[in-house]
């Protein structure tokens, strides 16, 4: 069944509007596209935005291991490479310290009616991208590949079984959570 969904184009761009919003009314109800929650988190006074990052990475791994074991979907990893990571890193923390938005938070922000949102971020996020598409050819000729380490997910790189990962992130997590919350965060 999800296969056919994956071969159909339309359909995809409409499931992917469809949780796009969604994801945006998340976003709003666990109050991260507000600005203070996001320059607390970047202060490290207030850890709302990582507890829902966290939740958000416990929940999408163990839905889609057990997805992929019944045959239902394929995971397609992207290849990585520390020019890659280093660069986007690089772009996102920028724009992320700049706005107080990443681009997520940013449209849905905008959702919510934050106009700075709209005119910093929005905006932004376009002339960021058209920005990159003219510097394309020279980043992906000289940078994105240096230090490639291909298609691999981290149970690969680390030699484990997928649901020793699973299981094992999900308790990093937890106790993760456990300290946020001890130490009153």
């Amino acid at each position: 069944m999800l296969q056919k969904l994956h071969e159909q184009r339309q359909v995809q761009l409409l499931l992917g509007l469809i949780m796009g919003i969604f994801f945006g009314f998340f976003l709003q109800k666990g109050q991260v596209t507000q600005y203070d929650v996001i320059m607390g988190q970047l202060l490290l006074k207030d850890f709302t935005v990582v507890k829902v990052i966290l939740t958000a990475i416990v929940v999408g791994m163990l839905g889609i291991y057990p997805l992929k074991r019944l045959g239902l979907v394929q995971l397609h990893p992207k290849p990585g490479s520390i020019g890659s990571t280093v660069l986007g890193s690089l772009i996102f923390g920028i724009g992320f310290a700049l706005l107080g938005y990443c681009p997520g938070t940013a449209v849905g922000a905008v959702g919510q009616g934050s106009l700075d949102a709209l005119w910093g971020g929005v905006t932004g996020i376009l002339v960021g991208a058209a920005l990159y598409s003219v510097i394309y050819p020279f980043v992906e000729k000289y940078i994105l590949d240096l230090g490639s380490f291909g298609e691999v997910t981290l149970q690969e790189l680390f030699h484990v079984s997928e649901v020793k990962m699973m299981l094992g992130m999900s308790l990093f997590i937890l106790a993760l959570f456990a300290l946020l919350e001890f130490t009153g965060f």
